[in-house]
């Protein structure tokens, strides 16, 4: 094994859908576990989501759908945009549910549903109300929806919008549309379309702006323990970080005042000092700039500056006169004790020095990277997180989670 990897406390997943299912009732919560569930792994995130009371998932592609069934997840697995047609024939045996907002892929999904004998397909219908990235125009959407309601393979089962500014829940923008969203709901039900669900919330929205709820929320970032942005930051206070990001020190020498580090030689010690050299590097998702903006690993719970250019699979701190040596533990995100209780470094640390958000940083810590699922005291280890929670109990949950 390698000595840095990555430890997912699905314990702290189960804990930040209860802690959020709460604050929506009576609102569903569907888990947002694309992207290899934010970087934590979509299989593991799901289970432990659903066991927590989340009733159906939400993905990007097609592919990540598939993942989870074959998987043995049974819940709805919404596929949250329209899709290449070369992935449709998947969508539908697999069961997934669709998402359309154009007449041309509405047709694309009836066409492949009737070649694989496949009918009764789920779909939700994307309405823009101003995000303007996909979605159908607000006047498009009652013809939208009738033209799925008419085609025998398909059945309308939802209505959703995505909001631009949730991370702002006061912005006048997400009144605006809202209102219109409101406005389209109003015309599909004056036409007689009945809904089974209507979504609106990210995690920012759930839990920053009542009305946005609707039928069901869909949580992302919040489930995994990060606050989607400083707007909804107090709403956060009671979840927990589910990644921490760990490596041990691999190497240590004494360096000299005046001596350069790194590539570039672009950071030069001013007194003598122990320097540790860790094994993980930018290859494996510790973005190469973070040196030049303040970043630090914890070693013994005490803040070690990050010195020199991250390199593609090794990076180097400064230790002081602090002890150190080879094989001690390296926190780059998460908690450590140390002689002053519990230190931390946080993921939306890192975004704030990087300029980014949360969700960058953990979707990008690659695959390299091991994950090592822990909960009540156990850890399970895998790359292959479809095999570790078929280990733990498959389709239903994790054994030594509850």
């Amino acid at each position: 094994m390698r000595n840095a990897w990555a430890e997912v406390d699905l314990g702290a997943i189960r804990h930040n859908v209860g802690v959020v299912r709460a604050a929506v009732h009576p609102a569903q919560i569907w888990a947002v576990v694309k992207a290899d569930g934010y970087g934590h792994g979509a299989v593991a995130v799901a289970v432990a989501a659903l066991d927590a009371g989340a009733t159906g998932l939400c993905v990007a592609l097609v592919q990540e759908g598939v993942q989870l069934c074959e998987a043995g997840i049974e819940a709805p697995i919404l596929v949250l945009s329209e899709q290449p047609e070369s992935e449709l024939e998947l969508l539908v045996t697999h069961g997934l549910t669709a998402t359309a907002y154009s007449a041309a892929g509405i047709a694309a999904l009836a066409t492949h549903a009737d070649r694989a004998g496949v009918d009764n397909v789920a779909v939700h219908l994307k309405i823009d109300t101003g995000m303007h990235r996909v979605g159908a125009a607000p006047d498009d959407a009652v013809q939208l929806a009738l033209r799925i309601i008419a085609t025998p393979q398909l059945r309308l089962e939802g209505a959703f919008t995505h909001l631009a500014i949730a991370d702002e829940p006061t912005a006048a923008a997400n009144d605006r549309q809202l209102d219109l969203f409101d406005q389209v709901l109003d015309d599909l039900w004056l036409v007689g379309v009945r809904l089974a669900f209507i979504h609106a919330a990210n995690s920012a929205a759930a839990l920053g702006i009542t009305r946005a709820r609707f039928d069901l929320v869909r949580l992302g970032i919040a489930m995994y323990g990060i606050a989607p942005g400083p707007g909804v930051a107090e709403s956060c206070d009671g979840l927990r970080p589910a990644l921490t990001l760990k490596a041990r020190v691999g190497f240590v020498r004494r360096a000299s005042a005046g001596e350069g580090v790194s590539y570039g030689l672009r950071h030069t010690f001013e007194r003598d000092t122990n320097v540790a050299t860790i094994p993980i590097g930018y290859a494996d998702g510790v973005p190469r700039r973070l040196f030049a903006t303040g970043g630090a690993v914890l070693i013994g719970g005490r803040r070690c500056p990050i010195v020199g250019v991250v390199t593609m699979d090794q990076l180097m701190v400064d230790c002081g006169d602090a002890p150190v040596a080879v094989g001690d533990e390296v926190v780059l995100i998460g908690f450590q004790s140390g002689p002053d209780g519990d230190a931390q470094i946080s993921v939306n640390e890192w975004a704030e020095r990087l300029d980014t958000i949360g969700y960058e940083i953990v979707c990008g810590i690659s695959q390299r990277i091991e994950r090592r699922y822990e909960c009540a005291n156990s850890v399970k280890e895998s790359n292959d997180e479809t095999l570790a929670v078929q280990s733990l109990r498959p389709q239903t949950g994790l054994s030594d989670c509850d």
